[in-house]
């Protein structure tokens, strides 16, 4: 819960701009005409729940912030794209960076990517974190790296690299990437296949690392029990393939629940299972930039799995969180997802697997890169901007 330090800290700092409603939205036309393949898997019904949000920034200054993750002591820790991880304190204190963070490629979309506490923080002190590693002078690839966070924040040691992907390719773009727990002794990696015709092709191979979801052991060995371990020529950290660009990660209900970047139309909303292909580039619900088709220009077929759920045109997803908390009663169980494009939060209303109803929030806010709770059941977003901040959503009262 709140301290009074924060309560008193937080009356003190600027809002974003005045409480905001739930905005009536319209979704607009679509990009395709693909069918969906069951009723609730596309455009559910939009709602407008009448909640207004009233937003504090915590910290500002942030350029271009990416992963945030909460502290069981107070405060967060959150990435900046440009190379740095940061501290955030309870009152809104903004450290400066922490020594130790291993060099990163920031071009693009490359740079420093999530950051997650290990399940057993609070005794190990443990984080992990994904970003754009140089490799060979021109080339990036994602990785994932660990190590020990100092009890004053200054730095990380002990650093180890737990993944790389594979190959390393010069297209700063499509890294994915978020971190999760499955809380019995399991990391899960997402990575991206780095956007362009050549290299996008390599979501479907098993001896390639692009467009899929990773399962390693926390110190990053394989598990004996992954879906290709004994397949000759393929990599057996591989989980699922046929992703396009996983940004959006979360361990829900002993389930594992992504979000990925469409082309122009098919942001997907996956439950990826063990060996799933879910069919990025042979199918997609959507096309070309230049509106040519994808693929075999089919949404699905035999060998694929389908999405949860899709978006035509795109909300260009980033991160997701489950709402678990006091603050906003009525969406305990609900999704909520950060958007890039055309910017703010999405609010899924989830039932038996199925999204039943859809809510648009904070539509004039921009670019919001990932979404968090904190201790005290209210809302965290980052919004991507060279200036970018640390934002609390809160009922208006």
């Amino acid at each position: 819960m709140r301290s009074a330090a924060r309560a008193l800290a937080v009356t003190a700092l600027a809002t974003l701009a005045a409480p905001a409603a739930a905005q009536e939205f319209e979704r607009g036309p679509r990009n395709t005409d693909l069918a969906p393949a069951f009723p609730e898997q596309f455009r559910a019904k939009l709602v407008n729940s009448g909640v207004e949000l009233a937003q504090e920034i915590v910290a500002g200054g942030l350029e271009h912030p990416w992963g945030i993750e909460v502290l069981p002591e107070g405060g967060y820790l959150v990435t900046e794209r440009a190379g740095r991880m940061r501290h955030i304190a309870a009152d809104g204190t903004l450290s400066d960076p922490i020594a130790g963070v291993p060099d990163v490629v920031a071009l693009r979309q490359g740079g420093l990517l999530d950051v997650a506490l290990a399940p057993d923080f609070e005794d190990s002190r443990m984080i992990y974190w994904s970003y754009a590693k140089p490799v060979d002078g021109d080339k990036t690839a994602t990785a994932a790296a660990r190590g020990v966070l100092a009890e004053d924040y200054s730095a990380i040691t002990g650093v180890e690299l737990i993944f790389e992907q594979f190959p390393a390719v010069p297209v700063p773009a499509h890294f994915g990437s978020r971190i999760v727990f499955d809380g019995d002794g399991h990391v899960f990696i997402t990575t991206g296949e780095h956007f362009t015709e050549e290299y996008r092709q390599y979501a479907q191979d098993l001896d390639k690392t692009f467009g899929k979801v990773v399962r390693l052991n926390l110190d990053g060995s394989v598990p004996r029990d992954n879906p290709f371990v004994h397949q000759d020529g393929a990599i057996a950290s591989i989980w699922s393939y046929g992703h396009r660009n996983i940004q959006g990660a979360y361990m829900w209900n002993d389930q594992l629940w992504t979000i990925e970047h469409g082309p122009q139309g098919g942001d997907e909303l996956n439950i990826p299972e063990p060996g799933g292909n879910y069919g990025w580039p042979v199918v997609s619900y959507g096309q070309k930039y230049s509106g040519a088709p994808i693929g075999t220009g089919k949404a699905s077929a035999d060998g694929f799995e389908e999405p949860v759920y899709f978006w035509d045109p795109v909300i260009a997803p980033a991160g997701m969180h489950p709402y678990d908390g006091d603050m906003f009663p009525d969406w305990q169980g609900d999704l909520l997802i950060s958007s890039l494009t055309p910017g703010g939060l999405v609010r899924l209303e989830i039932a038996d697997g199925r999204v039943v109803a859809e809510e648009r929030l904070l539509m004039d806010i921009g670019r919001v890169r990932d979404v968090e709770i904190d201790a005290d059941g209210a809302i965290l977003i980052l919004t991507d901007r060279p200036d970018g901040a640390l934002v609390r959503l809160t009922p208006k009262e």
